[in-house]
């Protein structure tokens, strides 16, 4: 029976891992795994950051790629999307993916993570990310840095699941952080944001945007 106990815990700590952090051969199922499982919280998110024709734009923590794909359409020919992913396989995968949009200029992928963001201060209009703060440990670091990159008048939106459903998935013992909405509301607000809330009930797990605007 411990080998067993063992054996599952092995298994729900790589899935786990995979899900932060997407690579090798298991990884790119992965990320056909994220793309239909995040797509309606991921569309949810860029409709709520009210992203428009012309402007510039993020998906942070990218993952498979599918956000991408959402912004680029919704920004048009004169409008600039920017990735920021962890995972150097889901870079190199994006990088194969979008190549015309790369080298056009309007999609801009780097290295990066939600505490350390490459990006300047107050230069997007709008920014999403999906399904990530489970990841970090510094929460607050990772609010002030959304905040630092948004300009006067630009969105934030942090979709996360519903806390208590997900807790209730084998997975997210393994190394989530499955912190409540509140909190994670709370973090945005000491970042210099007003925060709304909505909550998206789906089954099995509902989703909670927050979303965030530089107070005024």
């Amino acid at each position: 029976m411990c080998e067993v106990t063992s054996i599952r815990a092995r298994a729900l700590t790589t899935v786990a891992a995979q899900l932060g952090n997407p690579h090798g051969p298991l990884g790119k199922i992965v990320a056909r795994i994220l793309n239909r499982a995040n797509r309606f919280a991921v569309d949810a998110a860029i409709e709520a950051a009210e992203v428009t024709p012309g402007s510039s734009a993020a998906d942070i923590g990218f993952g498979g790629g599918v956000g991408l794909s959402v912004l680029l359409r919704r920004v048009g020919p004169d409008g600039t999307v920017h990735g920021v992913e962890i995972s150097p396989d889901m870079l190199s995968r994006v990088r194969s993916r979008f190549t015309a949009d790369i080298g056009a200029g309007r999609l801009r992928v780097v290295e990066g993570s939600l505490t350390d963001l490459p990006l300047a201060d107050g230069a997007l209009d709008a920014v999403v990310t999906v399904n990530t703060v489970y990841f970090v440990a510094e929460l607050d670091r990772a609010c002030a840095e959304l905040a630092r990159i948004l300009r006067p008048t630009g969105r934030v939106v942090v979709c996360i699941g519903d806390p208590e459903a997900m807790a209730g998935m084998p997975f997210t013992a393994y190394g989530f952080r499955l912190r409540p909405v509140a909190e994670v509301a709370a973090a945005l607000e000491r970042a210099g944001l007003t925060v709304e809330h909505r909550r998206i009930d789906r089954r099995p797990i509902p989703a909670h945007l927050l979303i965030g605007r530089p107070a005024r």
